[in-house]
């Protein structure tokens, strides 16, 4: 059975679908989200978790038989960032203290494509140095101190450590008005029938449907043999809202958006993930471009809040 902290999240949620998908049984945990998204209701066993309390998290070793975790329980940074720093630190901990406890196969940590800030590659691969550099979030700052902090922890332990750079990922579960990525909130106001801000034509970037995301984990997690312990998690090529506006045009009948020429800051080119290293390993493919990935989520969206 395949553990999956944060299991109702969005990630985490579609991870676990995937996990399904392969023919794993899958325990997902859960600490203030309580809804089980539809595709997951009666296929996985849900247990409410604070991932910060050491017992409970060791505790559920006697319950399930646990062969491999992926840990991408979080929290939202606050006023406090020494709150926010202990909270989720003290859930990896936990996590990697599981791992150790119960000798499990493989551990996958959530990291972020947010650790190459300061690179100016195109695109951006695995063994590029990681730099020292201003980071814009208090997220990403955990997100870059996991790596070491995970592969450290597990050294000798017989657990492989798995850590995820993870692209920038929407669709099905996430907040409708995220910080974190234009496209849900410019398609929600489309399906409010409100005209939306203008986008630039050209500006885009790393944008992975949260169904490609969740199955490139799962293969990760599950593949029977990894060359490497880091993984870009994406679907290896930029996007431009050039083709958002064109997939939403073609599903609306009368629908015209505006756009505004070329990129916000000037000629360049948009940052992406290379996913080489996913697809020698696991054979990952996405299944989903622009069109397809919004005619989805619009589709969902007809039912769902998120």
């Amino acid at each position: 059975m395949i553990l999956v902290t944060g299991g109702l999240g969005m990630i985490g949620a579609h991870t676990a679908r995937a996990l399904l998908d392969l023919g794993q049984e899958v325990v997902v945990t859960s600490h203030r989200q309580s809804e089980v998204p539809s595709f997951l209701a009666g296929k996985v066993t849900v247990e409410s978790l604070d991932v910060t309390d050491r017992d409970a998290f060791l505790a559920l070793g006697g319950r399930h038989d646990i062969s491999d975790i992926v840990h991408l329980a979080g929290s939202i940074p606050g006023e406090d960032p020494v709150d926010f720093f202990r909270t989720d630190t003290a859930g990896l901990f936990n996590a990697l203290g599981a791992a150790r406890s119960w000798g499990v196969r493989r551990f996958a940590a959530a990291s972020s494509i947010g650790v190459y800030i300061g690179r100016t590659e195109i695109p951006w691969h695995e063994e590029l140095a990681l730099p020292a550099a201003d980071l814009p979030h208090l997220i990403v700052a955990f997100k870059k101190a996991v790596e070491p902090l995970t592969t450290h922890a597990l050294h000798g332990s017989g657990v492989q450590p798995v850590l995820l750079r993870i692209g920038s990922i929407w669709g099905p579960l996430m907040d409708p008005e995220s910080p974190f990525n234009p496209i849900p909130p410019y398609i929600s106001a489309v399906l409010r029938g409100e005209t939306p801000p203008p986008l630039y034509a050209d500006d885009g970037g790393d944008s992975c449907y949260a169904p490609d995301a969740g199955r490139a984990i799962a293969l990760l997690t599950t593949a029977e043999t990894l060359r490497h312990d880091t993984y870009n998690v994406s679907n290896g090529r930029p996007s431009t809202h050039r083709e958002l506006v064109a997939a939403l045009e073609a599903i609306t009948p009368g629908l015209q958006l505006d756009l505004l020429p070329g990129r916000q800051h000037g000629p360049g080119d948009n940052l992406y993930l290379d996913i080489t290293r996913l697809t020698g390993d696991t054979g990952f493919a996405p299944a989903f471009d622009v069109a397809a990935a919004v005619a989805d989520y619009v589709a969902w969206r007809a039912d769902n809040p998120r």
